[in-house]
């Protein structure tokens, strides 16, 4: 090799090696400036203020599609998302497994996850553990960080004190198999007081968002809890979708004000403002989902008051518009004609809101004739489920009444 073809080999290595070092430095800038969503301090940790419910997950084929709720996962984690929630009954006790599945190939340390006991299903004493230690199995991990006796009602409250499920939590809790022990409720001020009262808990997870404040003494709950010293984590911000799904009077209030963000941004930050709450749990279903509450939370800012006053005019015109207040939880599940009655709530208030005559109509006919609401018996096995305490026979009969008129 020549000098000169020499200098022109040096010259082209030494530009190369120039170009693939900036190609890097850029990359990791790239990197560094993703966006975090805020956090609040829990105690003594950092939980994100907004936190991933894993109980409406994607699905395909009547099966949990694995691979979307990993892209999903990857992209919350990657944008600050620390809190994940399931349970055992969410998705038929297959969202445990989901969520095993898809955090495992993060640190440990990296998130927090949360779990709850079933109370219903507890046959005895004995099967408190046995639950517990299958949920680790399941999720593939060995602690909880936040561990939950699920969804107490006076029922429940009386199977949770006869199977001791408080002492044999705690004993979990100091064998470091529970970081933080809790309990969500769906009941009365009077029961939450008990429920605090008679045991020494960590937090409690409440259904909080604008229109439960006042109809269901969501807003007097919170006061109780705050007054007890019990940090709160809220779920059903967005009472199972509905107000993602505003009508559009309620809509165009909302996008006056701000056009450039959705309505579930709204409540979702309606819950997240109360000083007391540290997560909003959010049953995200879609990426975009996920990408618009990573808006939402990336420099969380707390509702001010002109906020609050045009979300309350926009819930007021909402609620004009007579919609079920089902938060499509799928407790009632189970109904012995084979009722699906989340579904017909469902069609009914997307008719509420939209006032759409054809797709309701096709809507309550792609349900099976058999299935369909005006076959209910008013057995009343449903409402003793219902957290929302709704009359769901009378509301059937109310939705099989609008599919008559409007058929014709």
């Amino acid at each position: 090799m020549n000098r000169r073809q020499f200098l022109k080999s040096a010259l082209f290595t030494t530009v190369g090696a120039f170009i693939l070092k900036t190609t890097k430095v850029i990359a990791t800038e790239t990197k560094k400036i993703i966006e975090k969503v805020s956090t609040k301090k829990y105690k003594n940790i950092n939980t994100s203020v907004i936190g991933f419910g894993l109980m409406r997950l994607p699905q395909k084929n009547g099966e949990i599609d694995i691979a979307k709720v990993q892209e999903m996962v990857d992209y919350a984690m990657e944008h600050g998302i620390n809190y994940y929630d399931t349970a055992w009954y969410y998705h038929g006790g297959k969202s445990e497994l989901a969520a095993g599945k898809v955090l495992k190939k993060y640190p440990r340390n990296s998130y927090y996850l949360a779990d709850k006991l079933p109370l219903r299903i507890l046959g005895g004493k004995d099967h408190v553990l046995k639950i517990f230690e299958e949920q680790l199995k399941k999720c593939q991990t060995d602690y909880f960080d936040f561990y939950l006796a699920h969804n107490i009602n006076k029922n429940e409250w009386k199977i949770l004190k006869e199977c001791n499920v408080y002492e044999q939590l705690s004993r979990k809790k100091k064998e470091g198999k529970i970081t933080y022990l809790g309990f969500s409720i769906h009941d009365t001020p009077e029961l939450l007081e008990e429920v605090i009262k008679t045991y020494k808990w960590d937090f409690v997870q409440l259904p909080i968002n604008p229109i439960d404040w006042d109809m269901v003494d969501a807003g007097k709950q919170y006061e109780i809890a705050t007054k007890a010293g019990l940090p709160v984590v809220v779920m059903n911000p967005l009472k199972g979708g509905q107000l993602s799904s505003l009508n559009q009077k309620a809509v165009d209030l909302l996008k006056k004000e701000n056009p450039d963000v959705s309505a579930s941004s709204w409540s979702l930050r309606y819950s997240a403002s109360l000083p007391n709450v540290f997560t909003v749990l959010s049953g995200m279903t879609l990426r975009e989902h996920v990408e618009d509450n990573v808006k939402t939370f990336t420099n969380f800012k707390p509702l001010n008051e002109k906020e609050r006053k045009v979300l309350s005019n926009a819930i007021a015109v909402y609620n004009s518009s007579g919609a079920i207040s089902c938060t499509y939880c799928r407790y009632c599940v189970g109904c012995p004609i084979g009722i699906d009655i989340p579904k017909h709530f469902l069609i009914y208030n997307q008719y509420k809101a939209t006032n759409r005559k054809d797709r309701f109509i096709i809507g309550y006919e792609s349900i099976k004739s058999e299935n369909r609401a005006d076959k209910c018996i008013n057995c009343g096995l449903c409402k003793p489920k219902c957290p929302q305490k709704l009359e769901i026979p009378a509301l059937l009969k109310e939705v099989a009444a609008l599919y008559k008129e409007l058929k014709g």
